[in-house]
């Protein structure tokens, strides 16, 4: 089973509910259209791979990407809460990595498939310890930093989300439950890239914690 660390504690991990589209630089980067609706897919708990971790690209693909995302944890079960009462489920915060492999995604997306095998495969999911939501003073306000190999290639604020943490654990929990354990990725800013092996990734959002893999 996985856990991460909230507080000195090991959580165990259930679902890891991810967000796509949800800055408009990155729509517009990547030549996607803005959804009316969240952009939903879910990676599972053996995606993930701790801080000081290792990200081994698979072979089946020659264009991983990076997408730094700030990482909500669920503190009890939530389903059909309203965007008012959502943040009272969140009990922490994390640094994330959504990594993805460009190249199968958008050959999934041409033939209109699913997009797990570009996005869930193992060590697709870096994930820093969380900090409790208490120490968080406004979720919506948090600059987000990564490097690569000390090269910014990303450097956002949660402020320019389209659709807030609220609203996003509001509308996943109208499709389906979320439990206690499971973790919401909200969305990446703009300047995704291509990593390649030994490029070392250093993710860092403010008041919550600083995030360190490499690629094998």
């Amino acid at each position: 089973m996985q856990t991460v660390k909230l507080d000195g504690q090991n959580i165990p991990i259930g679902k890891i509910v991810c967000i796509g589209r949800n800055y408009a630089e990155h729509i517009k980067e990547l030549g996607n259209q803005t959804p009316d609706k969240p952009v939903i897919f879910i990676k599972p708990a053996s995606s993930l791979v701790s801080s000081g971790g290792t990200v081994v690209i698979p072979n089946y693909s020659d264009d991983c990407h990076h997408e730094i995302e700030l990482a909500v944890l669920i503190g009890k079960t939530a389903k059909d809460v309203t965007a008012e009462a959502a943040l009272d489920y969140v009990s922490g915060y994390a640094v994330a990595l959504d990594l993805t492999l460009r190249d199968v995604q958008g050959e999934q997306k041409v033939k209109g498939l699913p997009w797990e095998i570009a996005k869930a495969f193992d060590t697709s999911c870096p994930l820093s310890a969380f900090v409790p939501a208490s120490q968080v003073d406004n979720p919506q306000e948090l600059q987000l930093k990564l490097t690569v190999s000390g090269e910014v290639r990303q450097n956002g604020n949660t402020r320019d989300m389209i659709r807030s943490i609220a609203e996003l654990i509001a509308a996943t929990s109208a499709y389906f439950t979320l439990e206690e354990g499971d973790v919401l990725l909200t969305g990446t800013p703009s300047g995704v890239g291509r990593i390649v092996s030994g490029d070392v990734l250093e993710a860092s959002i403010e008041q919550v914690g600083t995030l360190l893999v490499t690629v094998a």
